[in-house]
């Protein structure tokens, strides 16, 4: 009886008004038409219209292309082809571009939680010279963390003035919220480190030191025009966001052991505007 009672509610549920699968959002491969509109917060939202990033433009490259995460806000897009205009103009490597959004945005299948509504945008740290590989012959580039085999700091070999400079580019961008690093890169440069001391330090407020971040730095933009939708972050605290009391919390925080990946659990539902996305190709 009560299984049967179960089999009831959960067909209700899938025949349920918006009740799109769990990997709708994955499965999906194309947008809906224009106008782009950014619903909800990075974290549970989606996004309508988006825009395709270019796998190859001046100054990057988008890897992991069978991911099919190379989907934005047409802002979003527009921030990334700045970047890299930036970084050739500052005879810069080509960097790399990872995760953005899916076609419709939504959750993703796997632990990265954000980059649901076309906000967001990975750009990996490596700035070693790139082989002009086709893009289907991405998916296993070189990818390095910054820091130490020990993680105990940043490894100078690896992380230098011209990562800096990247970051630097992207983070005074006026259309950049904040820029999530690792802690560990974050307290280097507050110290200065790498040539961050010189020259107005006023972009370093725009880093916020996050877990993981290592490998790749994770660019967040403001809610974009014409997206009443779009749920907005807080405001970023004023000041370099360099107080010692932030790295003494960071430095207990990162020694914990390495807690067990949490138990799956439903996902909170996604605004009442998404349910207009979820509409067969």
């Amino acid at each position: 009886m009560r299984r049967s009672a179960l089999a009831g509610t959960l067909m209700l549920a899938a025949l349920a008004p918006g009740a799109a699968s769990a990997s709708f959002w994955s499965d999906v491969t194309s947008p809906t038409p224009p106008p782009a509109h950014v619903i909800g917060s990075p974290a549970n939202g989606c996004l309508a219209g988006a825009a395709a990033l270019p796998l190859n433009g001046p100054g990057y490259q988008v890897v992991r292309v069978s991911r099919h995460r190379f989907f934005g806000h047409p802002e979003t897009v527009r921030f990334i082809e700045r970047l890299g205009r930036s970084a050739r103009a500052a005879s810069m490597p080509v960097f790399y571009v990872g995760d953005m959004a899916q076609p419709r945005g939504g959750p993703m299948p796997d632990s990265h939680a954000a980059h649901q509504n076309g906000v967001d945008v990975d750009v990996w740290f490596t700035l070693d010279p790139k082989p002009a590989l086709p893009p289907l012959a991405r998916e296993n580039v070189d990818l390095p963390s910054m820091l130490l085999a020990d993680r105990s700091a940043v490894d100078p070999t690896r992380f230098g003035e011209r990562q800096v400079r990247l970051l630097r580019l992207a983070a005074t961008d006026p259309q950049v919220d904040r820029i999530f690093v690792h802690p560990l890169i974050k307290r280097a440069l507050c110290r200065g480190e790498f040539g961050a001391g010189t020259g107005d330090r006023s972009w370093l407020r725009r880093l916020r030191p996050w877990y993981g971040h290592d490998d790749h730095f994770h660019v967040r933009l403001v809610c974009p025009p014409g997206s009443p939708d779009c749920r907005q972050q807080p405001p970023v605290p004023p000041g370099e966001g360099c107080d010692a009391a932030v790295f003494e919390w960071w430095a207990v925080e990162l020694a914990k052991p390495k807690a067990p990946p949490p138990l799956p659990h439903a996902p909170p539902p996604l605004p009442a505007a998404c349910h207009a996305l979820e509409t067969p190709e």
